[in-house]
């Protein structure tokens, strides 16, 4: 199997598992100090350091019973691609529009960074609105 092919396999593993709901096999593939970056203007947006914030990050989608369907993978020395189809099962509103993912391999072998794109931020932003609450102030500030 050649590297490539590795990193592709990995990128299958993560979203079997997150299909699963299976964070512990999500973090096979994930490095300790992963950064993940979600675009948008929403209480779920932005930076998430380390493992145990995506992992939260994640727990949260699978609230809204979000599916990923991956269309196209691609990979290169250190980068795999992924197009997907992303959508929700509940909650108020939907969505359902395409996500384009890069992926970055550490030397190691495991994903240490991934950089999220929407195809439909205005629609991402408005369902996690209508369906994650900030807690409320002080307990936000904290």
């Amino acid at each position: 199997m050649t590297t490539q092919d590795s990193k592709i396999d990995a990128i299958g593993r993560f979203f079997a598992a997150y299909a699963a709901h299976d964070i512990e096999r999500m973090r096979e593939v994930l490095a300790d100090d992963i950064q993940w970056t979600i675009p948008g203007h929403h209480p779920l947006s932005g930076v998430k350091h380390g493992v145990e914030e995506v992992a939260a990050f994640l727990t949260q989608l699978g609230k809204s019973g979000f599916q990923a369907d991956p269309m196209f993978l691609e990979a290169n020395e250190e980068y795999v691609v992924d197009i997907h189809r992303g959508w929700t099962t509940e909650g108020a509103g939907k969505v359902d529009t395409l996500w384009a993912l890069v992926w970055h391999f550490n030397a190691d072998g495991k994903v240490d960074k991934v950089v999220n794109l929407s195809g439909d931020q205005h629609q991402m932003d408005a369902f996690v609105w209508d369906n994650y609450a900030l807690a409320p102030i002080p307990a936000r500030l904290g």
